[in-house]
């Protein structure tokens, strides 16, 4: 076991917040996954709770495998995985409409284990390693809008594409996330513009095409739409049912909240473990509770903003930023929406809800910024040592 500590290498500081936000997660898992026993009828409290657990397992073996991975591997890495993951997301959009009664054009199972994996998520990783790859070849050149279309933007065009039809809100966040990404690698900004109009244009003609024919794609634009106008109208609807139930929660968790697994409201909110997790934490701990779990995960985001600072390599700086934002955000999404300042959108809480795809990317993204830390950690190490071999060092500290 020492010698497996050992071995641990990267921030110090985010491998604590991440097994911190994993161990508490045990407590809020077990205590919604109540409502798939009792109200679904679906497996046991133990049960999920060991499959919970070997979950993250399996996530922390990614974080320790590719935490081993030299950082400048994930360059060629990228162009390989790129292709994939476009069949991937192609053979996902087009196999048939459910999974275990669900909507399955999000989701393919998995040979052999039966599990149930969400492509989007792995498409968004590889996408942001892909561009911060691209931004790093052309950081030095004077590039045109022209060219970088067929290397850059195609690609960010096919992925968002297919995932479009199926989950809007992840296209729309990996959208954003390319968006400031490339902002941040120097790409033009009245280029970025240009792309910017460019989607919301795209955007409506998707809108009004699935509006013209609604058998292409069944209910998804409906549901969008009526999320949206729910979120704005100030009377609460039948359509409100979830949201209202997230409130309730978290106003009747007070201050410091009623108890571990003493949630009400988990017992008739859907998605009480996965997407709405949020809720029954601030009724469980309160805001007391709402707030120190928030504080961890802008406490990740310092820390990857220090690893992507201290990253000596271009590459190093975009790669740990493009992988590590969405993971910020996705976690103030899911906040904002359990309160209502956001419409709902099915984004999970990450390393805190149940699911196995969103956590193992999680843990994938951690494992890439790892890398790039422990990179900065062995080239610091590097010259430490060159420093105390210094043969004029030497010579004045015999003199």
């Amino acid at each position: 076991m020492l010698n497996f500590f050992k071995n641990i290498e990267g921030d110090k500081a985010i491998w604590a917040v991440v097994a911190l936000l994993a161990l508490f997660s045990f407590l809020p898992v077990y205590s919604a996954s109540s409502n798939l026993v009792y109200v679904v009828g679906h497996g046991t409290t133990s049960g999920h709770l060991v499959k919970h657990a070997f979950l993250l397992f399996l996530g922390f073996g990614i974080i320790y495998g590719v935490h081993k991975i030299p950082v400048h591997f994930f360059k060629g890495l990228s162009l390989i995985a790129m292709p994939i993951v476009l069949v991937l997301l192609i053979f996902t959009l087009a196999q048939g409409t459910t999974v275990d009664g669900a909507n399955a054009s999000r989701w393919i199972r998995l040979p052999l284990v039966g599990i149930t994996f969400q492509t989007s998520n792995l498409a968004a990783v590889v996408l942001m390693i892909y561009v911060a790859r691209y931004l790093t070849k052309i950081k030095d050149d004077d590039i045109t809008f022209k060219e970088s279309i067929l290397p850059l933007w195609m690609p960010v065009f096919f992925v968002i594409v297919l995932i479009l039809p199926a989950n809007f809100s992840t296209a729309a966040i990996i959208f954003s996330m390319v968006l400031l990404l490339c902002f941040l690698g120097g790409y033009p900004i009245k280029y970025l513009l240009g792309i910017v109009g460019t989607g919301l244009l795209c955007l409506t003609l998707f809108v009004l095409t699935a509006k013209a024919a609604p058998d292409l794609f069944p209910n998804r634009v409906d549901t969008w739409i009526s999320r949206i106008e729910n979120f704005a109208n100030p009377e609460d609807t039948e359509a409100d049912y979830q949201i209202e139930r997230a409130k309730i929660a978290v106003v009747s968790g007070g201050i410091v909240g009623k108890g571990a697994g003493k949630s009400v409201q988990k017992n008739f909110l859907p998605q009480s473990s996965s997407d709405f997790i949020y809720a029954i934490i601030v009724e469980e701990y309160g805001l007391v509770g709402g707030f120190v779990l928030m504080f961890f995960y802008l406490l990740l985001l310092f820390r990857i903003v220090v690893v992507a600072n201290g990253s000596r390599s271009v590459f190093g700086k975009l790669l740990v930023l493009g992988v590590g934002l969405p993971i910020v955000f996705q976690a103030l999404i899911n906040m904002a929406v359990a309160v209502e300042l956001f419409p709902v959108t099915g984004q999970t809480l990450p390393l805190i809800s149940s699911g196995g795809t969103s956590s193992w990317m999680t843990c994938l993204a951690i494992g890439i910024i790892l890398s790039a830390s422990r990179k900065s950690e062995i080239l610091k190490k590097n010259e430490h040592e060159i420093d105390d071999t210094n043969p004029l060092e030497v010579l004045s500290g015999q003199l």
